[in-house]
């Protein structure tokens, strides 16, 4: 028996001792896989860049480690996608962009807006875009339009619909629980509450989206038009009737397309755009590989670009299960305070995608944001939303640079409380006594809703709130009070519009936000560097590890709820946010 536990004990010892090595040797082929990776990767001449318009597009993509292992598409950074345009504009040795569409979505249109310009951009230095699908969503078509040549699959579809919002419900469901939301808000137009409070549109919510969907339309019709050569007129005919049930021909006769052929011979046309022999392999690059492309490097000042992107909360949102960035105030405020006394930072360009969040943790970063501003210019690049919230925390700063289709203003703020008395008391027979020492010792319990008297108490402090964000707006952009007051009431605009209200100084890009820093900080030569910094790859890995079985859960959830994930999610985490929200929209839900 003795010699059978050595044995059992020495084989042990020889498992972890096998896992051991075994670990250190995969890190060790993890690491020259990522090391081989990050090298300056060279360009044969005569190359073309490819855009594969597949997944999804976000304003920055999480670099995943585990997607080394994953052919899985894991999505678009619109800073990666924009940095490799650029590049490819520069580099004398690629002439060409080739365009690959599939199932493919955006965060925004301002994001798809912000790269049709850079493309078209590309297209100014003489060089070519050619795109190829074999199915166009209306926003891989908004962006393929800028391309000299767009070609369909004989047996493909191209959609064409307009755009539409529709905004979902969830008073009704609620009460069936017999959980209801108590709501104290400030603005006439401030709508983000009616998901939980109403079963239909305000009047004024329904103004304001009308508002902002037909100005996002306008501006697709109106450069889909002028790179297509197609009047509005048509185009808004041609979205009447469905275009994704036309056959290709009656596509190519409304010109929306230039022909059609398979895989293969799109590659020819490829080859004779690049003057090769029809057997030739085309020397290509895709996103990734052009992160690896020299630059025009690092000559000059530098300019800081941080990104401020998701939901604006107090804390680290532990609990929250709706995952996604969020801009953590803590975090924040920190990393503003080293780039304030980081002397080799001239300027900084804070690039806004929020519709908000708490109104506390908004208030907190404006305070942080002034306070550099004490230091060294600032300038704040709104990409698809920055609302509510997220124009509190750009309000203060020396300029504002937004694109047309921007969700921006909405200027107000709301407190939103569950009153689950109801499931408590009616459907699972919970009964409550009390005992108190004072009046209101039983405030905010879950025992009863608020009275009269609490909700004068709310009203006055969420009244006080929306004064302070008003003065904040005024005091930033050199207004009245009255002024800001027209503009405010919890209103959101298009950025064309928020220019003619004086809520944005210039409509624009992100380079055009960095060359505004580089003048106001009086540079001549300068480069720019993205903060905060992407994860290491051992903060990847631990944090993939230990949050596996959460993201499968999670995965698994999103799968099989699909657009009803998100709603249902905030229902969960309403509970773990900050009870005071300056945000637009839960869910604007554009289409």
């Amino acid at each position: 028996m003795k010699e059978f536990f050595k044995m059992v004990f020495a084989t042990i010892v020889g498992l972890i001792l096998f896992s051991l090595i075994m670990g250190i040797f995969a890190m060790m082929c993890m690491v020259g896989m990522v090391a081989s990776g990050s090298g300056v990767k060279s360009v044969d001449d005569n190359s073309v860049m490819v855009l594969k318009l597949t997944g999804s597009m976000e304003e920055r993509a999480e670099s995943s480690m585990l997607s080394l292992f994953s052919n899985e598409a894991s999505g678009i950074g619109l800073d990666d996608a924009l940095a490799a345009v650029k590049k490819a504009k520069e580099n004398e040795d690629i002439k060409g962009i080739y365009i690959e569409a599939g199932m493919f979505s955006s965060d925004s249109y301002a994001s798809l807006q912000a790269l049709r310009r850079a493309l078209a951009d590309f297209k100014k230095s003489g060089k070519w875009i050619i795109a190829y699908g074999d199915t166009y969503t209306q926003g891989t078509y908004y962006l393929a339009s800028v391309a000299d040549k767009v070609y369909l699959n004989p047996e493909g579809s191209l959609d064409w619909h307009g755009i539409a919002s529709q905004p979902m419900f969830f008073k009704d469901l609620m009460a069936k629980f017999g959980v209801k939301m108590q709501l104290s808000k400030v603005g006439t137009y401030k709508s983000a509450p009616e998901m939980f409070t109403a079963d239909q549109m305000s009047d004024a919510n329904r103004e304001q989206i009308t508002a902002y969907i037909n100005g996002i339309w306008e501006n697709v019709l109106k450069d889909v038009s002028a790179s297509r050569k197609i009047s509005i007129d048509s185009l808004n005919a041609y979205a009447d009737n469905l275009t994704m049930f036309n056959d290709t021909k009656a596509l190519i006769a409304k010109k929306l397309i230039d022909g059609v052929m398979y895989t293969d011979e799109v590659k020819d046309v490829v080859r004779k755009q690049l003057k090769l022999d029809a057997d030739a392999t085309i020397p290509q690059l895709g996103l990734a590989d052009m992160a690896n492309v020299k630059d025009n490097g690092s000559d000059g000042e530098e300019i800081a670009i941080y990104y401020a992107v998701g939901d604006i909360v107090d804390g680290d949102a532990q609990g929250l299960t709706s995952q996604g960035p969020v801009i953590d105030a803590q975090v924040v405020c920190k990393d503003i305070e080293k780039l304030a006394k980081d002397d080799d930072v001239k300027a900084v360009v804070l690039r806004v995608n929020s519709g908000g969040g708490s109104a506390y943790a908004s208030e907190q970063i404006w305070h942080q944001i002034e306070m550099l501003k004490k230091k060294k210019p600032i300038v704040v690049s709104m990409g698809g939303m920055a609302a509510s919230g997220g124009y509190y925390i750009s309000c203060g700063s020396n300029w504002i640079v937004s694109e047309p289709t921007t969700l921006t203003g909405s200027i107000g703020i709301f407190g939103m409380f569950p009153d689950a008395s109801g499931l408590l008391k009616e459907k699972l027979g919970v009964k409550f006594d009390e005992v108190k020492t004072n009046k209101n010792s039983t405030f905010g319990t879950m025992a009863r809703p608020f009275n009269e008297e609490e909700m004068g108490y709310l009203n006055t402090y969420i009244d006080r709130g929306y004064k302070l964000f008003r003065k904040r707006v005024a005091d930033g952009r050199k207004l009245s009070v009255e002024d800001v007051e027209k503009i405010a009431q919890g209103r959101v605009w298009l950025g064309q519009d928020a220019l003619k209200n004086k809520l944005v100084d210039q409509l624009g890009s992100l380079d055009d936000a960095v060359a505004k820093a580089a003048k106001l900080a009086k540079l001549d030569k300068y480069y720019t560097a993205n903060y905060p910094g992407q994860p290491d790859m051992l903060d990847q890995l631990f944090s993939s590890v230990s949050d596996s079985s959460g993201s499968y859960l999670d995965e698994v959830m999103r799968a099989n709820l699909g657009e009803f994930y998100e709603p249902l999610m905030l229902l969960h985490d309403i509970t773990h946010q900050s009870a005071i929200q300056a945000r637009i929209p839960f869910l604007p839900n554009i289409h």
